[in-house]
């Protein structure tokens, strides 16, 4: 018996790194799965972008634990086609108990007055304004269900801690912990509990392709080249974060709402 028979999560930025690894996790425990993913690139990321043979690598994944899996290359930032996989859901899986707002882009640049206004509004669309967008399409089918049901939020270590270069990845994972909040006031009344998790280095295609941590190093050797984890550990695996996220989901954190859980190894303690 899984801690999640029976009940329905969408998890947005599923086709790899841990969007992937929620899925799984969360199939694994019983729930059945809509994933989607962009499956595009972005102008101003490094990290090549994922495909859909992921998506569809995720879907097969799932379905090794005999659930069923909805896949769509849909972007965070179109609330029209947000809406529409929302009503999909609802039609062909008949309900939504859990949303794990998932995806994410990193980019960085010398200082905030070098960064580019289009890659600010870039990172500020997907990250902040497209967890906005899941939100809205997607918590009305939890509300409608009169279940209750569970949102987690992705942010950061970044959320909570400064780093140098990457303002609007900064601005946008800490404007979503205040997010967050506010979800968890307005949910309450339905039995709906919202909370954050934030991770710290974990080894994903984000972080490990395309050059950007070696950006980083270049521009702010002092801050990138700091060993932060006080655990010993370089890079969490994806799973790490997974496991909070199957526990902020379960009944055993019914009473869990308004928190900002950082798995982090202890980086946002340095």
């Amino acid at each position: 018996m899984g801690r999640l028979d029976g009940k329905v999560a969408v998890i947005s930025g599923a086709a790899r790194g841990q969007g992937r690894a929620h899925a799984v996790t969360l199939a694994r425990e019983g729930a059945s799965i809509v994933a989607f993913d962009i499956c595009a690139g972005f102008e101003h990321v490094l990290t090549p972008p994922a495909t859909r043979a992921d998506l569809e690598e995720t879907k097969r994944l799932v379905e090794e634990h005999q659930q069923r899996c909805i896949v769509a290359p849909v972007d965070a930032r179109d609330l029209p086609a947000l809406l529409e996989l929302a009503d999909r859901a609802i039609s062909e899986l008949g309900r939504v108990d859990i949303l794990a707002v998932n995806h994410g882009v990193w980019s960085v640049a010398p200082s905030t007055w070098e960064l580019d206004e289009s890659a600010w509004q870039e990172s500020i669309d997907i990250l902040l304004t497209g967890t906005w967008k899941v939100c809205r399409a997607f918590l009305p089918k939890i509300i409608e269900g009169g279940r209750g049901g569970s949102v987690v939020l992705t942010s950061s270590a970044n959320g909570l801690t400064a780093q140098p270069g990457a303002v609007a990845y900064c601005a946008a994972k800490a404007g979503i912990l205040n997010m967050m909040k506010v979800l968890a006031w307005e949910c309450g009344e339905h039995m709906i509990r919202v909370n954050a998790v934030c991770p710290g280095a974990v080894a994903t295609p984000m972080s490990q392709q395309g050059g950007t941590i070696e950006r980083s190093e270049q521009w702010w050797p002092r801050y990138i080249t700091t060993r932060r984890n006080l655990l010993p550990i370089d890079w969490q695996p994806s799973e790490s974060i997974s496991d909070a996220v199957l526990w902020l989901a379960s009944d055993e954190a019914r009473y869990v709402t308004g928190v900002a859980l950082p798995v982090d190894a202890g980086w946002t303690s340095f």
